[in-house]
């Protein structure tokens, strides 16, 4: 495969980062690919490569340390042109506006004024800066599950409850849980960004006595009334055992980061600790509710 030689022939001459897109991508032969079996690499039948290259490089001078890195490669295809430079990351906050899930929680950007519904006595209004961390409520997986909570929270079952959040990302779900009546939370996920992003925003909703954050090597081991898991399929297979094992007798659970397909598998997966297992989708993405079966030697967190 003559891939891995292209991308390594970029890295050598300086290409600061390489993206593979599907070539048909916008067209009716477009393929998705977003979830790679693993040691898989996801390929296209045709691809475009993209490099990046620091605005002072020269395009011909590239193009001859790539022709000399392997003469065997054909670059007769390769293109350049010059890109604005642009911080993209405030390019898209200046795009994150306020929003709405179920009855009464708002996520609302930090540099911007809550929306008159927000007013409302019982509104659940998150401040929200998600730096560099995942979770805005603007991809499904997020608002799924921030809908569930919110839907909890009308029938009564967040009140005074305590959450994992696992995979917290931004600390979006910890904080909508706690903004919604959960008594305590605890953010866990394997991103230092992840969790700078999660104290940083318990701090600007005034929640940081009540929300804990932990690599999963650290956290604490304990069980909560309400455990909810934003992450890819293929690791809420892996972490069944860990993530019921959160989850105290008559507790609930959300899963989410499932696309539409991959849901029979978890579903069968989560089964012998839950029962009420029932899906939800939004687009091709999907939730995963649950209660915990009764079992013993639990001790709630």
């Amino acid at each position: 495969m003559t891939l891995p030689r292209f991308q390594n022939a970029l890295d050598d001459v300086g290409a600061m980062a390489v993206t593979m897109l599907d070539a048909n991508a916008d067209t009716s032969n477009e393929r998705a690919l977003l979830e790679p079996g693993v040691g898989e690499m996801p390929l296209w039948d045709r691809l475009t490569m993209t490099a990046l290259f620091d605005g002072g490089s020269d395009a011909l001078v590239v193009l001859a340390a790539l022709e000399a890195f392997d003469p065997g490669l054909d670059w007769s295809q390769v293109g350049f042109r010059m890109v604005e430079d642009s911080d993209w990351i405030r390019a898209w906050i200046d795009l994150f506006k306020s929003m709405q899930f179920g009855a009464r929680t708002f996520i609302v950007p930090w540099n911007q004024d809550v929306p008159e519904a927000a007013n409302a006595p019982d509104a659940a209004v998150v401040r929200l800066d998600p730096g560099l961390a995942f979770g805005s409520g603007t991809h499904q997986t997020t608002a799924l599950c921030l809908r569930w909570l919110d839907s909890l929270a009308v029938s009564g079952e967040l009140q005074g409850r305590s959450v994992l959040d696992f995979g917290c990302g931004s600390g979006i779900l910890a904080i909508a849980a706690l903004k919604l009546g959960a008594s305590h939370a605890v953010g866990v996920d394997y991103d230092p960004q992840a969790l700078l992003a999660t104290a940083d925003n318990a701090h600007r909703n005034a929640l940081e006595a009540q929300l804990a954050v932990y690599m999963p090597q650290d956290e604490p081991v304990q069980t909560y009334q309400v455990v909810v898991a934003n992450i890819l399929a293929s690791a809420l297979s892996t972490l069944a055992d860990t993530l019921a094992a959160r989850v105290v007798p008559g507790g609930r659970i959300a899963l989410s980061g499932i696309l539409h397909g991959q849901e029979d598998e978890l579903l069968e997966r989560y089964a012998p600790w839950f029962e009420q297992l029932r899906c939800e989708r939004d687009d091709e993405w999907m939730r995963i509710e649950g209660v915990r079966r009764a079992a013993s030697g639990t001790q709630n967190g």
